[in-house]
């Protein structure tokens, strides 16, 4: 088996038999391509093996990372993507050995995640609903999606995938399918169901003016009645965050950061938000209450007489 194939292998069974989702199949292939591309330069005309690697190949594939000036995160993920290409050679008798197992993660760069103050969601939703009273379709539904963000702190691929089955107005709750196609329960809203039901008598006039060619499974479509695309929804909510004073560096991800933060400054339980969010590890959820205490830190310096 030639290597280059051994990494085709590995991706088909990730698709087939554990069922990971395309963004996860698209981000492994492009690590792993760009490890076969520097063995190739690593080891120049010799000919080389998976069996044959060992600890300082793959340290030199993170140093060359380096030098392209990816940041640890990105790093991080293409070293797991060679971890677990080598588990699976390894179960698969392909290698003896995972020398990717002795290589150390990068330590990563904690960073505070950009989100919005109550100020600037005030905003945001006179300014979504001041579009949605016009009463165009698309208007309708970019207010939905606004409020289903903000409502649940979902994800923007998890929005995008909800079907029509997946959410229950009538008892306030959407199923979401988040990373490694872990579903969960999230509660919606009151103002999220009133967007969410104004956009359904909206979808049902669309589909009905298309007619059979409308998706009828999806839950948000574009004008033309096809589940609405990840660009579509990105472009949506950045065009309201544009026009919000002082919203540069926010995006998308950002309503998923504020949901975030503003339940931990009201004080919810650190475990709660951990699994409305889908992280599998409390120490990822853990970064919101560094956001919280960096926004105490500044009304204490600007509010207390000897700060």
């Amino acid at each position: 088996m030639s290597e280059p194939q051994a990494v085709d292998d590995f991706l088909t069974h990730l698709a087939k038999e554990r069922d990971v989702s395309p963004n996860t199949i698209i981000a492994y292939r492009r690590d792993l391509e760009e490890f076969v591309s520097f063995l190739g330069q690593y080891y120049g005309v010799r000919e080389w093996t998976w069996q044959g690697l060992d600890r300082l190949a793959i340290r030199g594939f993170l140093a060359h990372l380096t030098r392209k000036k990816l940041n640890k995160r990105s790093i991080a993920r293409s070293l797991s993507a060679v971890r677990s290409f080598y588990k699976y050679l390894h179960r698969n008798e392909q290698v003896e050995a995972n020398p990717a197992r002795g290589v150390s993660t990068p330590k990563q760069d904690k960073y505070l995640p950009g989100y919005l103050d109550r100020a600037q969601i005030e905003l945001l939703f006179q300014s979504a609903e001041l579009r949605a009273q016009e009463g165009r379709f698309s208007d309708v539904r970019n207010a939905a999606i606004l409020e289903l963000f903000y409502s649940t702190g979902m994800r923007l691929s998890e929005l995008r995938g909800i079907n029509r089955m997946d959410i229950d107005l009538l008892s306030q709750q959407v199923k979401v399918r988040g990373k490694g196609r872990k579903e969960r329960i999230i509660p919606i809203g009151d103002h999220a169901q009133l967007a969410l039901r104004n956009y359904e008598s909206k979808r049902d006039e669309l589909l009905r003016a298309i007619g059979s060619s409308g998706d009828r499974t999806s839950f948000f479509l574009s004008s033309r009645g096809k589940r609405i695309s990840v660009r579509a929804i990105q472009n949506a909510v950045k065009g309201f965050l544009d026009r919000i004073g002082e919203s540069s560096g926010l995006s998308t991800h950002s309503l998923r950061h504020t949901f975030a933060t503003h339940l931990l400054d009201a004080g919810a339980d650190l475990r709660a938000v951990q699994e409305l969010l889908g992280h599998a590890s409390i120490s990822t959820t853990q970064i919101y209450t560094h956001t919280s205490i960096e926004r105490l830190k500044q009304v204490y310096e600007k509010a207390h007489p000897r700060a």
